[in-house]
Parts: C-alpha cells; sequence; structure tokens
C-alpha cells in the first residue's frame, strides 16, 4: 500500500524503456526477497566488487546463471570465492517472460529487439545499503540485445536513465519503488544508467529488508 489517492501511472520514460509503477504485490516481493537472501549466502554468495580503476562498489552483489565480473561474465566467482555460479532459477525466467508482456503487451513484443525469443539466463542482484549508489553505466557484456528486466525491492531510490552515446545529459530522473517494473529495450537497450541516490527507511517495515535490492534479469548470449 501506498497511501496514495491515485495510482501511478505505467509511463514510457525513453523509446524501449518502460516503467510499471507496483507490478509486484505483496506477496511475491515477500518471496522474491526470501529468495535474495538464500541466493547470498556462500557458496558464490554476495560480494563486494572492485573495479579496475581500484575502486570499489557501494553495492554488494550476487549472480545467477552467469558471474558478472568487471567487465565480463564467467561460470565461476572469479572475483572472489572461485565457486560455480548458482543455477538461473526457472521461476525468474518465468516472471521475467511475464514483464515483456507487462511492459509492451503481446502485440508489442515483435517490435522490441530479442524480445520475441526472449531467453533469459542470468539474473545479478544488487544489495544498496543506505548511502550506496550506482555511477552511470551500460549493460553490454551481453552478446544480444533482448530488454533488461529490473525489479525493485524495498527503499525507493533516484534511477537516471541517460542516453545511448554519453554519460552527460540528456537524462531522465526516475523514482523506482518497491514492487515497480522497468524495462529497458529496443533504441534504450545500452542507455547508460545508475542509481544516483537511495531513500533510507523508505521500504515498507514487512518486507523486513534493510536497504535496496535490485533484481536485473538479462539474456547473456553465451553458449
Amino acid at each position: 500500500m501506498t497511501g496514495e489517492l491515485f495510482p501511478r501511472e505505467r509511463s514510457e520514460p525513453a523509446p524501449g524503456a518502460v516503467l510499471v509503477p507496483d507490478w509486484l504485490g505483496a506477496r511475491e516481493q515477500l518471496d522474491l526477497v526470501a529468495a535474495c537472501r538464500d541466493w547470498a549466502r556462500p557458496p558464490a554468495g554476495m560480494r563486494t566488487v572492485t573495479l579496475p580503476t581500484g575502486g570499489v562498489m557501494s553495492v554488494r552483489t550476487v549472480c545467477l546463471g552467469w558471474h558478472w565480473y568487471p567487465y565480463g561474465y564467467a561460470r565461476t566467482v572469479v572475483d572472489g570465492d572461485g565457486a560455480p555460479v548458482k543455477a538461473f532459477p526457472p521461476e525468474l525466467g518465468e516472471l521475467a517472460h511475464r514483464a515483456l508482456t507487462a511492459a509492451y503487451g503481446s502485440t508489442g513484443l515483435e517490435r522490441i529487439a530479442g524480445a520475441p525469443d526472449y531467453r533469459p539466463d542470468i539474473a545479478v542482484v544488487n544489495h544498496y545499503p543506505h548511502g550506496a549508489k550506482m555511477g552511470l553505466h551500460r549493460d553490454r557484456e551481453e552478446r544480444v540485445d533482448a530488454p533488461v528486466v529490473s525489479l525493485s525491492l524495498g527503499d525507493s531510490c533516484v534511477f537516471r536513465l541517460g542516453n545511448t552515446e554519453t554519460r552527460t545529459r540528456p537524462w531522465t530522473d526516475l523514482e523506482l519503488r518497491s514492487g515497480d517494473l522497468l524495462v529497458f529495450g529496443g533504441r534504450s537497450r545500452f542507455a547508460y544508467h545508475g542509481v544516483v541516490r537511495t531513500h533510507p527507511d523508505t521500504a515498507d517495515p514487512a518486507l523486513g529488508l534493510v536497504g535496496r535490492l535490485n533484481i536485473t534479469v538479462r539474456q547473456s548470449g553465451l553458449a
């Protein structure tokens, strides 16, 4: 429950990008938070990522299906404990297929590159503790241009959706709340994007979650 008089409306902040507010119900959110806790446990659990520049990301990350590291994918946690990456859960694949239909409609899928034969096989789960953020970047380690499905849980955040050429303007700032679905594909698939800030203690206490969780589901195009 948001306590708002009118529901927030679906929007298209950029070509191929669709925001569907409150897409996940309360039960689905609780189930996903519980699943994230299981995925975060070692081996191949949640870890802090160090960039090639020596910088340390303020989010903590766990991967499913393929392990993301800067800037590639592997079958083991090459920048952590070396364990095999956890399997990609079929239920996340089913959820991502539902998400594409919710975003584009059953007929609109045909107009989005990679959507008609979408085969997701990666999930990257990021935990944002209070004060964490993520700089503008592009998800370009995948070998296909299938859409990215992004699910928000916990604290609200300011998500910045930029352009495909540079990290500078133009960009659009969106508020993402717990339960929101954001899909970016088509012309926005390789847009720069990031999280400017989170809003601490805005999550529903019933979630039992401190900070923000973001689950992104992708298709790798890898063998």
